[in-house]
């Protein structure tokens, strides 16, 4: 799966350019390395939260590992119907997707190019998880009430997995844009994961104000 020159070495609206000139993470083998560590840490936690299911699925009256308090647990988001949206568990749906991922960066540090096709395609993929994500997101803050660790896990590899392939995708011209975004995109991509982060956290301390303080 050869990658053409002008889609593996974009600049900014400027036509192709050497990969040296692109930012530091969206060169192949740093991108690989995103690659792989957001996709070991969601698919551990996808693991995870599969063999916690299968426990209860034996046994209803099993604590899972991450059942801290009433507002912590893993345990009770799985007796929720929003833990099963497609009719199974939603980490089985990790457990590919990440492992998608782990292959994708695998790939590239063999030496592979992939084609322009399999961006798009792996970024269609990130972005329908990423929707997912955001979904079972304001789920757990605001119709369950009840947050999992392993999940928020997930939540956490997910938003650089998302923000950094987008920008990536639209360095190397696999996304079309203006000049003036993709530029800004590539300065503030680390940036825009801290936000992301931020806005999550604050998200949940104040949406568990109470609990946490105990006012």
């Amino acid at each position: 799966m050869a990658e053409t020159t002008t889609s593996a070495h974009r600049h900014p609206g400027a036509g192709p350019v050497a990969e040296e000139h692109l930012p530091g993470f969206a060169r192949r083998r740093p991108f690989a390395l995103v690659l792989l560590v957001t996709g070991v840490i969601g698919w551990v936690a996808s693991a995870i939260l599969v063999l916690e299911r299968l426990q209860l699925y034996k046994d209803p009256g099993h604590v899972t590992s991450c059942d801290i308090n009433p507002w912590v647990s893993c345990g009770q988001v799985m007796g929720t119907w929003q833990s099963e949206l497609f009719g199974f568990p939603n980490p089985l749906i990790g457990i590919v997707a990440f492992a998608v991922v782990i292959t994708t960066a695998m790939t590239i540090l063999a030496g592979a190019r992939l084609g322009r096709w399999y961006w798009a395609g792996l970024q269609v993929g990130v972005t329908l998880g990423a929707v997912l994500v955001i979904w079972l997101w304001s789920q757990a803050l605001f119709a369950i009430y009840i947050l999992c660790l392993y999940c928020m896990i997930v939540w956490a590899a997910m938003i650089p997995l998302f923000l950094l392939l987008t920008v990536r995708n639209l360095a190397h011209g696999v996304i079309p844009a203006p000049p003036r975004l993709v530029r800004f995109a590539t300065e503030w991509a680390w940036t825009l994961v801290a936000i992301a982060y931020v806005a999550v956290a604050a998200s949940v301390f104040f949406r568990f104000f109470s609990t946490f303080t105990g006012l």
